[in-house]
């Protein structure tokens, strides 16, 4: 008994002496490594002393000491950002939907301000602006060198006013100029609509309005059409949407899950991790899902359409998503002003984090540019040309159906062409709409 309490006793003891010499030099280093960082904060404190003294023009000192602390922020990644009193209220008002500007989410690459998407049935969207889009110059000026928030700055006036955007696209040889007129940017989150039997629920934003309004469209269609049982399935229309809050996101995702996880957060204590799970109930009511995604699709877009592919609930289609895979925070702070702080990554349930490299459709469908007016019209003229045995003078009438079966070929007939126009405006919905049509069909097989 004494030497297993002597053994013990000596195994503290030791433990206590390699603890005591490794916990010398740790408590050296990082002395030494506040003392570094106080070093720090002095020489900043005698650069500011000195530009308020000796710059050649006077300085306001709180736009000094503002402009020092967003400088501080952006050179972490491209969404972090001091917001001031002004800019935190912006913000605000964008989450409850309407504010004024351009109607662009844009973000910054290699020093150019970079379009990430238009919102729909805005000014920039209007004018012409393109998710990839580069601009290079607002009113002549260059945006080179600038911090986003600068650059944004310069983009923002009075609604009604006139700005030039310079812009560079890829396939277009040669910078050009857009001209937009500012105007009060007011976000539907959500616009339903059918199309033959299927329902496009079309989310351009994420605010505080995109749960309920999805839920209110998706049910207002499906009754329109006559019940979930006269509606083939739904399409998710989720390209160009920029993203937003991550509530909403969990709140849509969890509206097409029944159970499972939805996405989780890891930041740098791994203690502080989250993870979401959806609760039952299925607004769709077990019918397929089609997500629609593109290169404009970020943020709380690519959260959803990971989740709906992870667990195979839906089928996205279209091209690969922004890839913005990153959480920020916005932490008030004193004066009305706000930090807004990348503080963690998020994951699909599969784990797969999307940050730089964005949510791969299951089926790539890329959106062919638009026609030529001038081919378009060449298109619309070979139409009328075509003719039928129907069109030929004296051909014979068919007795063989009724006239009520006869109603119902002329219908189908007018449905594919609707179709076929449909695919010449928006070809990617198209081929979601015909996907759904596919597996409808294959569900009534198995019957």
């Amino acid at each position: 008994m004494k030497k297993f309490a002597f053994a013990v006793i000596g195994g503290v003891l030791g433990g206590a002496v390699l603890t005591t010499q490794v916990a010398g030099p740790l408590i050296a280093q990082e002395t030494e490594r506040k003392t570094s960082v106080y070093e720090q904060l002095d020489l900043f404190g005698d650069i500011f002393e000195r530009i308020r003294a000796q710059y050649v023009e006077e300085v306001d000192e709180g736009a000094l000491i503002e402009a020092a602390i967003d400088g501080m922020l952006t050179s972490l990644d491209p969404h972090s950002s001091y917001l001031s009193p002004d800019d935190a209220a912006d913000m605000r008002v964008q989450t409850r939907g309407s504010f004024g500007g351009l109607g662009i989410e844009v973000t910054q690459e290699e020093g150019f301000v970079k379009v990430v998407s238009p919102i729909d049935d805005t000014p920039a969207d209007a004018a012409g602006v393109e998710a990839g889009d580069f601009i290079t110059h607002v009113d002549g000026e260059s945006v080179l060198g600038l911090t986003l928030d600068e650059a944004v700055e310069m983009m923002r006036g009075p609604v009604g006013s006139e700005i030039i955007i310079t812009l560079v696209r890829e396939g277009v040889d040669d910078p050009f100029d857009i001209s937009i007129i500012r105007d009060t940017i007011k976000l539907t989150a959500v616009r339903t609509r059918t199309e033959g039997e299927s329902v496009v629920l079309r989310v351009t934003t994420f605010n505080d309005q995109t749960y309920p309004n999805l839920e209110d469209g998706l049910n207002e269609q499906v009754e329109e059409a006559g019940g979930i049982d006269s509606v083939n399935g739904f399409i998710l229309d989720l390209r160009n949407n920029p993203g937003g809050l991550l509530t909403q996101a969990i709140k849509v995702s969890d509206a097409f899950l029944d159970a499972g996880e939805i996405v989780s957060t890891r930041g740098r204590d791994p203690s502080d991790g989250e993870r979401s799970n959806a609760t039952p109930g299925d607004l769709a009511q077990g019918k397929p899902i089609v997500v629609l995604i593109n290169g404009g699709s970020a943020s709380a877009s690519e959260i959803v359409a990971g989740a709906l592919q992870d667990h195979r609930r839906a089928i996205v289609v279209g091209t690969k998503s922004f890839g913005k895979g990153s959480v920020q925070t916005v932490m008030p702070l004193r004066g009305d002003g706000a930090m807004r702080l990348t503080t963690a990554r998020y994951y699909t349930p599969s784990g797969r984090s999307i940050q730089a490299l964005g949510v791969s459709p299951d089926i790539v469908v890329a959106q062919p540019p638009r026609q030529p007016d001038a081919a378009a019209e060449e298109d619309e003229a070979e139409a009328a040309r075509q003719r039928s045995e129907a069109d030929l003078r004296g051909s014979l009438d068919n007795d063989s159906i009724s006239e009520d079966e006869r109603q119902i070929i002329l219908d189908e007939q007018a449905a594919a062409e609707d179709a076929a126009k449909l695919r010449d405006e928006d070809f990617q919905l198209a081929y979601a709409i015909d996907l759904l049509k596919g597996l409808s069909a294959i569900e009534s097989a198995a019957e």
